[in-house]
């Protein structure tokens, strides 16, 4: 697969991946590199960096030591579906509390918190782009199946949050493109225990794909819910 180029964005562009230590964070991390309209690549982790994504200080004290920086790209690769060995449920009646709390810690309010203290990063005087990793499974009108209840709420909270922020995000920020961005069934650790008999892209290729998709949008196009192939998805 040819080398993923962000086109649409300024020569020069600078980019920053939060969670780059995860299997998608790193494959954005290498083609973001491999890029050469690219000048500057920032990497936030907790694995390099003890970012730890359930908690706002940390949150805070990462995005202060990036003040002054404009990024016309900022990607949220964070997320898990496993916590403290709790997986995903397959029926109502093993719903826990407390593990649907951290599912929403770490895959809604992490990334909203996110949000919160990178947008005034963002460059404000050309075209921009922010994307948190969602998952289709989080698409109400898409759920034909049922199960996973604590994962899916957690991601349809994310969608949600996305769509309001960027709302709020045009009136000061109107090229930027703020989306909640599906990866597709991508080899890593997270998809793993459900690797049987189903098709998994590397993350190499998934990340190249995702990029495409997010350097197709149109400037200022915002708010939405996108595959890793450019299309929609319904919220």
């Amino acid at each position: 697969m040819p080398a993923a180029s962000m086109n649409s964005l300024a020569e020069g562009y600078r980019a920053l991946v939060i969670g780059a230590s995860g299997g998608i964070g790193q494959a954005f991390c290498t083609a973001l590199a491999d890029d050469p309209r690219c000048a500057g690549l920032e990497r936030l982790s907790r694995q390099s960096d003890g970012f730890e994504i359930t908690s706002e200080p940390s949150i805070m004290e990462a995005a202060k030591r990036f003040e002054g920086v404009a990024f016309d790209l900022i990607l949220c690769a964070t997320g898990a579906l496993h916590i403290d060995g709790a997986g995903p449920e397959k029926t109502i009646r093993a719903l826990d509390g407390e593990a649907m709390a951290r599912q929403f810690a770490v895959n809604a309010a992490g990334p909203a918190l996110v949000m919160k203290h990178f947008l005034p990063l963002v460059a404000r005087d050309r075209r921009a782009i922010f994307a948190c990793l969602s998952a289709r499974v989080g698409s109400i009108g898409d759920n034909h199946i049922g199960g996973w209840m604590s994962y899916r709420a957690a991601k349809a909270a994310l969608n949600q949050i996305i769509r309001t922020t960027s709302i709020e995000a045009r009136r000061k920020l109107p090229g930027l493109s703020l989306v909640a961005l599906h990866p597709g069934t991508v080899a890593t650790a997270l998809s793993e225990p459900f690797a049987a008999g189903n098709r998994r892209v590397e993350a190499g290729a998934a990340a190249k794909n995702m990029l495409g998709a997010l350097d197709g949008l149109e400037k200022g196009e915002t708010g939405l819910f996108l595959a890793y192939d450019g299309s929609r998805i319904e919220w």
